[in-house]
């Protein structure tokens, strides 16, 4: 089961590329419900309210948490999320990638543009659509983030250990791309409940 964090923001996009991938999925609005999952989807939205909400709701410590051991992809307010330093802003980042992000970087909803992508994921190059609205900048990368893809030079999709972070909104293009790589693996290697080795 994957989840979806659903406070704010386009969590029902998200649900429909897990269900165009058949992976069984949820909407988790309540930190006790990361229980029940073994995946997790921050998507886009607002990041100053996602970080509000995520507060008011006890989000943090429980997603740190999670995070150890289970995959989480964060999508730009969801990668804004996921970074350790979001200089000058209000965000509190939950600091699950080694990278530091600049919110808003390429301008206002305005600029928001839809453009040819490359991806490097699991040693396939390929080439995807990709929607970029009020995208965040990622402007630091430590040495064990690797970069997945460029857009004009720049980092737009970075992994580190089992987690994926995208400047850009996949789910806007019915790209399922990122969510079969993360999450189709995880929920083939994990153990069942309650087995026992013999």
């Amino acid at each position: 089961m994957i989840g979806v964090l659903a406070l704010q923001g386009d969590y029902e996009k998200h649900i429909h590329i897990l269900d165009l991938l058949k992976i069984q999925n949820m909407e988790i609005r309540y930190s006790r419900e990361l229980d029940m999952i073994q995946g997790l989807v921050i998507p886009g939205g607002e990041s100053t309210t996602i970080t509000d909400l995520m507060g008011r709701n006890g989000f943090y410590e429980p997603i740190r948490n999670f995070a150890k051991n289970y995959p989480i992809l964060g999508t730009c307010a969801g990668l804004i999320m996921m970074a350790s330093s979001v200089p000058g802003s209000r965000v509190e980042p939950l600091g699950i990638l080694d990278i530091e992000v600049d919110r808003n970087a390429y301008g206002r909803q305005v600029h928001s543009f839809t453009d040819q992508l490359p991806v490097q994921l699991n040693g396939r190059a390929t080439q995807i659509p990709s929607t970029f609205i009020r995208a965040p900048k990622i402007t630091k990368i430590a040495a064990g983030v690797e970069v997945i893809s460029k857009y004009q030079g720049n980092p737009v999709a970075v992994k580190q250990d089992h987690h994926l972070g995208l400047s850009f909104h996949p789910e806007l293009d019915n790209v399922t791309l990122f969510h079969e790589f993360i999450f189709k693996k995880q929920l083939m290697d994990k153990p069942t409940p309650h087995h026992h080795a013999a």
